[in-house]
Formats: structure tokens, C-alpha cells, sequence
């Protein structure tokens, strides 16, 4: 549903669009918004608490858990665009969003999605100069370099972001479809960019982890191997779900017979892969369970 001004030409001009959500389970919002309001306060919990564990802890100011806290942030400022919105339209009266809350609302999640894509990157080139070149690591990962990795990441969303905004909100609306232009080209190149924001940085994070384990399997010790592994487990685990739900969400075809399909796996996406981040570094990471525990027995100040 929009509301809509009359022009002189043939095509009327959207100045709202109407959430039509979770229509097809109108029958468990209530369901819905519990489920996905839980997991919001998780998610949310979990990256301030490894945000405020790694500022506060001497131990974590490495290359590697600024990265993650660059991560958490970023995660956590991308589901603060998103889910609260989807939770407001599951219970609330009003479903509607204006035109330019709707371009504000897609520019920051695109900008932030991407960077998270990037930001994946940079850790795994983290671990493959760690791993691969431990002599020359505090050398080549130095303040300067962590700090134009993630700037480098941050623009690289903010400039698709802005493309994709300028291709979507030029093209005319109508009623019974949403563009009245044709969509064809600027399909295509959204599936170009889409294209190259996953699968390259999932690339290239497949590159630095061949390189990775080959240099693994060549040192001479069991245990010494199983302490190389144990460092990149719980990055690799994170790529994987989240470039996997990345490529099943955006580079599939979509159709109409597979709407309610499409609607769950890109809420899994949006709620689901920022809430592993901090479970996976909390529970798998024995530096971040450990400070942790350090914070938490930490005496308070008389």
C-alpha cells in the first residue's frame, strides 16, 4: 500500500511504502516478536559485552580483537537499523515507512553489511600475517594498517551504498509494481555488485586460509599445530556461516513462489549471524573467556 500524489504523467509518485512483512504469519506476530526480540537483546548484549571486555583488558589490544570489536560494533549498530523497525511492525498499529526513511533505512544497512563482509577480510588477512609471517607481525599489522583496513572496509560499503541508493530511488514508482521503469540493467548490476561484495572478500578470505593451513601442516609439532588452528577456529566459523547466509540470501534467484522462503532466510541473515559473532569468540575463544572471568571476579574499589 502507498500513498501517492498525481503527476501530469501517466505514473502516479510513492511517498510511503507499507510494510507488508510477516502477512503470510499473521497468526504468530505475537510469536514472532517474542523470538525475535530475545535474540535481539542477546545479540546486543553479547557484542557490548566483547566491545567493553576488549577496551578495558591490556591483554586483548591486539590487532585481532580490534578487529572483533570493530566487528561487534559495526554488527551492533546494523541490527539497531534494522530489527527494531521489524519488531515495530509485527506489534504496532502503523506499517508504514516514508520514502525518505526507506532510502536512510537501506543506505545504512547496505553500508554496514558490506562492512562487515570486509571486516571478516581484514581478520583473516589478520591470522595469515600472524600465522605466516609471526616474525614481521607486529611490523606489518601495526595502528596504522589495522586503522586503514577498517576504513578502507567502512568505505567500501559507503560508496556501494550510495550507487545502489542512487539506482534504486531514481527509477519511478507505481502501484501494482514497484518500478514503473525497465528494471532489467539495473538488475544486473545489482547482482554485480551483490556478486563482488561477497564473493570477493569471501575470496579472498579463501586464499588466506589455503595459505594458512598449508603453513600449518608444515610445523613439525602436534600440539603446535593444534595452537595454530585454535587461533583461526572461531574466525572461520563465523566466515562460513555468515558469507553462506550472505550467498543463500542475495545471490539466489528469488521468485514470487518462494517469497516466504526468501522473507526467513534473509531475517535469519539480519538476526541470527550478528548474535553468532559474540557466541562463537565467547564460547570458543579461551583469551576472551578468560578475560572475561577477569573482569567479572575483578574486586570493586572501596
Amino acid at each position: 500500500m502507498w500513498n501517492l500524489s498525481m503527476r501530469r504523467e501517466n505514473y502516479t509518485v510513492v511517498s510511503e511504502f507499507f510494510f507488508q512483512g510477516f502477512s503470510s504469519f499473521h497468526e504468530h506476530k505475537l510469536t514472532l516478536f517474542a523470538i525475535f526480540l530475545t535474540l535481539y537483546v542477546l545479540t546486543l548484549a553479547g557484542n557490548v559485552i566483547i566491545v567493553t571486555i576488549i577496551s578495558i583488558d591490556r591483554r586483548l589490544h591486539t590487532p585481532m580483537y580490534f578487529f572483533l570489536s570493530m566487528l561487534s560494533t559495526s554488527e551492533t549498530m546494523y541490527t539497531l537499523v534494522i530489527v527494531p523497525p521489524m519488531l515495530s511492525s509485527l506489534i504496532g498499529q502503523s506499517q508504514s515507512i516514508s520514502l525518505a526513511g526507506c532510502a536512510t533505512q537501506m543506505f545504512f544497512f547496505i553500508t554496514l553489511a558490506i562492512n562487515n563482509c570486509f571486516l571478516l577480510t581484514a581478520m583473516g588477512y589478520d591470522r595469515y600475517v600472524a600465522i605466516c609471517k609471526p616474525l614481521r607481525y607486529t611490523v606489518i599489522m601495526n595502528r596504522k594498517v589495522c586503522a586503514q583496513l577498517v576504513w578502507g572496509a567502512c568505505s567500501i560499503g559507503l560508496l556501494v551504498a550510495i550507487i545502489q541508493i542512487s539506482s534504486v530511488f531514481s527509477q519511478p514508482f507505481c502501484v501494482m509494481k514497484l518500478s514503473c521503469a525497465d528494471t532489467n540493467l539495473h538488475d544486473i548490476i545489482n547482482f554485480i555488485i551483490s556478486s563482488l561484495v561477497i564473493v570477493l572478500p569471501m575470496g579472498l578470505v579463501f586464499i588466506s586460509y589455503i595459505l594458512i593451513i598449508s603453513t600449518i601442516l608444515k610445523i613439525a609439532s602436534s600440539e603446535g599445530q593444534k595452537k595454530a588452528f585454535a587461533t583461526c577456529a572461531s574466525h572461520l566459523i563465523v566466515v562460513i556461516v555468515h558469507y553462506g547466509c550472505a550467498s543463500i540470501a542475495y545471490l539466489r534467484p528469488k521468485s514470487e513462489n518462494t517469497k516466504d522462503q526468501d522473507q526467513l532466510i534473509s531475517v535469519a541473515y539480519t538476526i541470527f549471524t550478528p548474535l553468532l559473532n559474540p557466541v562463537v569468540y565467547t564460547l570458543r575463544n579461551k583469551e576472551v573467556k578468560n578475560a572475561l572471568h577477569r573482569a567479572i571476579s575483578r574486586k570493586p574499589l572501596a
